[in-house]
């Protein structure tokens, strides 16, 4: 007990001097992060691992020993619960910790085991007897489907079959047995497989379909993933080791998530699943645990028919058949190389649905024998892996109970944290603050600690609630397949996910009213630092509900940046111009001099595409004029070079860098003072305007 009430007494030192921790930590931090390794190597990410062991150590040794309050009954359950909360949290930060000390050991080239890592290199390596012909295995690609729209599918199976690889084929498993898909799986020359029934959803489908099938090694895209054109040249070599069964590959999205897209930063904020495929599936990578995602991944037949099949008792397939395989001697690995695409949920609705299915699925591991806390075949390092995704979910009450604390102050008058000032800046602050300048750099800049939260935040009480009744009534629902090809004309506010976070605004607002009213002499410790939590908790609120207002889409089809020249023939005239937008149905194409273009219909050459196309609007556009064409239906042919251009290129699907903390910070109160409700309303209403004239002024010409 005197060497815990040593660690957590002030030093007697002049308050001044209890900032230096703070600052010796992030001037450390910095200079690590920022100069010496920016990119996290072996020993700087040990170091600050390491560093921040010592420092969560020290923060829990003065909560436990020093800050409980225990006046009353009352007080003290409420101190409690607010200790509970935090090492909900904390638990997950520190098997994070311990996971990511073991990334970056040395590989193996004899087993190809390695302790963590990007496998790059081991990529380069097995990627040469494929391109050889040394190694060709025979790779059937399977692309389960219900219910999504023809035209996500057309593309789908164009984009597979565009894959550079000498020996494999394409399978379409319809499990809503459409005419119309058997049609489109004939005309594009894809094997067509459907069966009696849906039994076992996605699970179910993908088994049927390895019974009529008989290469050695599968694939699997969703319906909606694209693979680039050397999906399986960079993946196919790595089963030349006998003990990988499964190699994984990470989600990318050629569309913005509803989240960006509703606050208007389609550009700025990275996908929600970048933390996931660039910070926790490499750390999972490293101790033998790696998630199978459900899409994106090559598959051994001969494991799969060994544990029999995908897991079909529960929601989470892919999650539960990658625990069977590693449970079964086999290595499930992980390349962290972005090598296909996909549609993110297109509406907040579909992305909520998405997330609950998730923690409903994963949480049926405690009902099921593949549970990997227990299941027989895994080391103690693997199970500590899946608890970490296990315990995320249960975080949500966590976050809910910190949201809702400032009423604590309000409601009881009393203080579930006995502190001061001074001992906040000694021991809070210098964890607080080197978390913020270490989060980014340790998920590899996919997201910041400030976004975190809000991404958090939009979902914590649908989640608490999915959480309490998957423990409950782990399998009360059934397999929900998320909407593909959602299109409104219309800003749509979702109340069904808003009402519980305007209750939570509400009584935030209420408390900091309260506190603010308080007169000074009654002001304690605990209504003195509550302003700030009530504050920043009503920020955070303010910007998920703004999330929760979904923007219009009116066009099924992304448009993609992309600058070719073209060739405009007019009579006898042609002029040249440069796209600045193309996609499967129309493209944008800026000209040097206005008010060449008066037909309605003229022949482009695109790269190597010939195209006839239509003007449906002409934009003024720095001096020149860029006008929106539509392309007249496609031929096959020209499809099959469309599509690839579009989504198949190597290297096309990069990892964006996130906004640090101090921009995020900033984008968060320019999105608080212009709600995109208002922006793009204005934006819609000039660009209608100027479309109006473009038209006038060209029936003018004519």
């Amino acid at each position: 007990m005197h060497f815990a009430n040593l660690l957590t007494s002030l030093p007697l030192v002049p308050d001044e001097y209890l900032w230096l921790p703070t600052i010796l930590l992030l001037t450390g931090t910095w200079l690590i992060t920022r100069l010496v390794s920016p990119q996290p190597r072996t020993w700087s990410r040990r170091l600050v691992v390491g560093l921040m062991f010592l420092l969560i150590t020290r923060y829990l040794i003065w909560r436990i020993f020093a800050t409980l309050n225990f006046s009353d009954p009352l007080t003290s359950a409420l101190s409690v619960g607010l200790l509970v909360a935090e090492l909900l949290g904390l638990t997950g930060n520190i098997i994070q910790l311990i996971l990511l000390f073991k990334i970056g050991g040395r590989s193996s080239t004899t087993t190809g085991k390695i302790s963590g890592g990007d496998r790059y290199s081991q990529a380069d390596r097995y990627a040469i007897d494929v391109l050889a012909g040394h190694y060709l295995p025979s790779v059937d690609v399977l692309i389960p489907s219900y219910n999504e729209p023809a035209f996500i599918l057309r593309r789908t199976i164009i984009g597979v079959q565009a894959m550079k690889y000498a020996n494999f084929q394409v399978y379409l498993l319809d499990d809503t047995r459409r005419p119309e898909i058997k049609a489109l799986a004939k005309e594009l020359d894809c094997k067509y497989i459907s069966r009696f029934d849906n039994r076992y959803a996605k699970a179910g489908n993908l088994n049927h379909a390895i019974e009529q099938t008989t290469s050695e090694l599968i694939a699997c895209f969703d319906a909606d993933f694209i693979p680039t054109h050397n999906f399986l040249q960079r993946t196919v070599g790595f089963f030349q080791n006998p003990q990988i069964a499964l190699l994984q590959t990470p989600q990318s999205f050629y569309n913005p998530d509803p989240i960006a897209r509703n606050l208007g930063l389609e550009n700025i904020l990275t996908p929600d699943e970048e933390v996931f495929y660039r910070q926790i599936q490499p750390m999972r990578d490293a101790v033998g645990s790696v998630v199978c995602a459900g899409t994106s991944f090559v598959l051994r037949r001969r494991a799969i028919e060994e544990i029999g099949g995908f897991v079909t008792d529960s929601l989470s397939e892919d999650y539960f058949t990658a625990i069977r395989l590693a449970a079964q001697g086999h290595q499930v690995a992980y390349l962290n190389e972005k090598l296909s695409a996909g549609l993110a949920a297109e509406n907040i609705a579909a992305h909520a649905s998405q997330r609950l299915r998730w923690a409903r699925g994963t949480l049926q591991a405690f009902f099921i024998s593949s549970n990997p806390l227990t299941i027989a075949g895994l080391t103690w390092i693997q199970r500590l892996g899946h608890l970490e995704g296990i315990l995320h979910w249960f975080t949500s009450f966590s976050r809910a109970y910190f949201l809702l604390t400032p009423l604590v102050y309000v409601l009881f008058a009393v203080s579930p944290i006995r502190t001061t000032g001074a001992e906040l800046v000694y021991f809070f602050l210098p964890l607080y603050f080197t978390q913020l300048s270490t989060f980014a750099w340790l998920n590899g800049n996919s997201r910041s600690a400030l976004l975190s939260d809000i991404y958090s935040l939009v979902l914590v009480f649908p989640v608490m609630a999915t959480v309490c009744d998957a423990m409950v009534r782990p399998f009360a629902q059934g397999f929900k397949v998320t909407p593909k090809g959602i299109v409104n004309n219309k800003f749509v506010f979702n109340w069904y996910l808003a009402w519980p976070l305007l209750i939570a605004f509400g009584l935030n607002l209420y408390s900091l009213g309260r506190i603010l009213l308080v007169p000074t002499e009654l002001i304690h410790a605990g209504l003195n630092l509550s302003w700030i939590w009530c504050t920043y908790n009503l920020l955070m609120i303010a910007v998920a509900l703004m999330i929760l207002i979904d923007v219009p889409r009116t066009d099924p089809y992304e448009y993609f940046a992309l600058r070719y020249e073209v060739k405009i023939s007019v009579g006898n005239q042609t002029y040249f111009g440069t796209t600045t937008m193309l996609s499967e149905i129309g493209c944008y194409i800026r000209l040097p001099k206005k008010g060449l273009l008066t037909d309605t219909a003229l022949p482009v050459v695109l790269e190597f595409l010939t195209l006839d196309l239509k003007i449906t609007s002409m934009i003024a556009n720095f001096g020149n004029e860029t006008t929106h064409f539509l392309f007249d239906p496609l031929s096959l042919k020209q499809q099959r070079q469309l599509i690839p251009l579009l989504f198949c290129r190597p290297g096309q699907w990069r990892h964006a860098r996130s906004p640090g903390e101090f921009r995020s910070i900033w984008l968060l109160l320019k999105i608080l003072l212009r709600p995109q409700l208002f922006v793009r309303q204005r934006r819609r209403k000039a660009i209608r305007i100027i479309q109006d004239e473009s038209f006038v002024n060209s029936s003018h010409k004519k």
